[in-house]
């Protein structure tokens, strides 16, 4: 997929699972989790968001 809809999804997990984190700094640390790990996925929007949840000791019940 393509950046537009990297953030999408990024965005819609993270409210979806109230992790609290301000948009720019969303965007910014998912977009370099997805330099590091192979490129824009859903799959890979998917891991940003575990790892951001774990970081934040949020859960991912809902």
């Amino acid at each position: 997929c393509g950046q537009e809809d990297y953030l999408t999804m990024i965005d819609s997990y993270a409210t979806h699972f109230d992790l609290g984190l301000d948009r720019d700094t969303l965007h910014h640390e998912a977009l370099e989790w997805a330099t590091t790990r192979g490129g824009l996925s859903g799959r890979v929007a998917w891991q940003y968001i575990q790892d951001a949840a774990g970081r934040l000791r949020k859960p991912l019940d809902r």
